[in-house]
C-alpha cells in the first residue's frame, strides 16, 4: 500500500498548513492542490512546504470548486503511477499523532477481514468547543449519530469529506467527485455514491482530527449539545441549493431525505432569530433551494 494525501487549499492559514502536513506519515506522498488561492498567499504556501519531504504542489489557478480541486488531485495521482490509497484533506483539518496511520491500518484489516470497504474515515473533534461530531448511522427511522471513544471500525452511513481514506482506483472507476456541487455536500454525495455501488463505509474511533466547520462554529443545546457551523450567506446557498439537489437522486437514503428536510429548517430558522445578517442569510438559502429545484449546478 502506497498511500498519499490530497490537502485542497483556498488561502489558507499556512501556519495550520504545516502543522497538519507534518502530522501525516513521513513515507506519505504530500500534494497540496491549490484552488485560486491569491499570488501572495500562493508564495506563502510554496514557502512553508518547501521544508518539507514528500510534498508537491499543484496549483489550479483559479477556484473550480472542492470536488473539482480533489478529482484532479487523484487524476495527478493516478498519472504518477505509484499511489494506491488517498487521504482527502480540507485547509482546516489536522490529524492527531498516529491518526493517519490508523485510517491505513484499519482499512487494510477490514479488507483482510473481506468487508467490501469503500472508505474509512476518523473520528472528528471541534478545536474551539471539544464537541466530536460522531458518525452517522441508520436507526430505524432514524438518521443517528453516534460518539464511540474506542473500540474497532463501525459502520455508517457517511463520512465527512476531509479524512476520508480510501483506494484511489476505486474513487476514479465510480467517476471521482461530483463536481457540479462545488463546495457543499460533495461527501454526502460521494458516500452515499459508494453505498449504493455495494461498498461499506466505516468510522474508526482510534483515529481523530481537529476540524474546523464553517467561518466559525457556536455551541447550541438541541437535545443534546451540538456544534452549529456559522457559515456566510453565499455558503449556505450553497448548502441549501446541494441538500435540494441531493433530495432529488435516488441513491441517497430516504431517511437522510426526511433529515435534510429538517435540517435546512432549523438552520433557516437560527440564522433568521439570530446572528448578524438576517436577511442576507434567510434571502441566499431560499435562493439555493429555488437553484436546487431548478437544477442549477456548478459555481454560483
Amino acid at each position: 500500500m502506497r498511500c498519499a494525501s490530497i490537502t485542497v487549499t483556498f488561502n489558507p492559514d499556512p501556519t495550520l498548513i504545516m502543522s497538519q502536513l507534518r502530522a501525516l506519515p513521513d513515507d506519505w506522498l504530500r500534494l497540496v492542490v491549490d484552488n485560486g488561492s491569491s499570488d501572495e498567499d500562493w508564495k506563502i504556501i510554496e514557502l512553508a512546504v518547501a521544508c518539507l519531504p514528500e510534498v508537491e504542489v499543484l496549483r489550479l489557478g483559479t477556484n473550480l470548486g472542492l470536488a473539482a480541486a480533489q478529482n484532479r488531485g487523484m487524476e495527478y495521482l493516478a498519472a504518477r503511477g505509484d499511489c494506491t490509497h488517498v487521504l482527502l484533506l480540507d485547509q482546516d483539518s489536522e490529524p492527531l499523532q498516529g491518526s493517519a496511520s490508523a485510517l491505513a491500518d484499519a482499512y487494510s484489516d477490514l479488507v483482510e477481514s473481506g468487508h467490501p470497504v469503500g472508505a474509512v474515515g476518523p473520528t472528528l473533534r471541534d478545536p474551539v468547543s471539544g464537541v466530536q461530531h460522531g458518525f452517522h448511522q441508520i436507526v430505524g427511522w432514524r438518521w443517528a449519530r453516534v460518539n464511540p471513544i474506542h473500540g474497532g471500525p463501525i459502520p455508517c452511513e457517511c463520512l465527512n469529506g476531509s479524512g476520508t481514506f480510501m483506494a484511489l482506483n476505486l474513487a476514479l472507476s465510480l467517476g471521482g467527485m461530483d463536481e457540479g456541487l462545488f463546495i457543499d455536500h460533495v461527501d454526502t454525495d460521494w458516500s452515499f455514491r459508494l453505498l449504493a455501488s455495494g461498498h461499506r463505509l466505516f468510522g474508526v474511533p482510534q483515529a481523530s482530527f481537529l476540524h474546523r466547520m464553517g467561518d466559525r462554529t457556536t455551541r447550541l443545546w438541541l437535545f443534546g449539545w451540538r456544534v452549529w457551523p456559522v457559515r456566510s450567506p453565499q455558503r449556505h446557498r450553497y448548502l441549501f441549493r446541494n441538500a435540494v439537489l441531493l433530495l432529488q437522486r435516488s441513491h441517497v437514503p430516504p431517511i437522510w431525505k426526511v433529515w435534510a428536510i429538517v435540517k435546512l429548517g432549523l438552520t433557516m430558522a437560527v440564522f433568521a432569530l439570530a446572528g448578524p445578517q438576517r436577511l442576507a442569510q434567510v434571502g441566499n438559502m431560499m435562493a439555493g433551494a429555488w437553484d436546487g429545484l431548478l437544477g442549477r449546478s456548478g459555481a454560483l
